[in-house]
């Protein structure tokens, strides 16, 4: 089992930064591909960032591809999102979660894939 709590997120002004903090629990977190999803209100979640369990590969989506950051500290068992350049747009509850399957070939962009969820954080930009 693993449980994800994120941390981090605030109100900020538009071309501001923000690093977003998921800690895990569970000894296995450094065996899971990690995500970062968001859900803006009155819109389905989304793909956000992701890394491989080794930290080596990662996926972005087009929308943050160049601004946002991910990567992971697996002897802290955290998961971290660096946003730069934050739009509007951006302001979402941003979620941390841990794909199904240890040890996986892919990072996948799929929430589907993801069995570990934590709570949100919110995050609001504004112009």
């Amino acid at each position: 089992q693993v449980q994800l709590v994120e941390s981090g997120g605030e109100l900020v002004q538009a071309g501001g930064s923000l690093r977003l903090s998921c800690a895990a629990s569970g000894r296995t977190f450094s065996s899971y591909t990690m995500g970062w999803f968001r859900q803006a209100p009155g819109k389905e979640r989304e793909f956000v960032a992701g890394i491989s369990w080794t930290g080596g590969s990662n996926s972005y989506s087009d929308s943050v591809k160049g601004r946002f950051t991910i990567s992971r500290d697996n002897a802290k068992n955290t998961v971290y999102l660096q946003m730069n350049s934050l739009k509007p747009e951006d302001t979402a509850v941003y979620y941390c979660a841990g794909e199904r399957r240890p040890y996986s070939p892919v990072v996948s962009t799929s929430q589907d894939e993801y069995r570990y969820w934590g709570q949100g954080t919110q995050v609001t930009v504004s112009s």
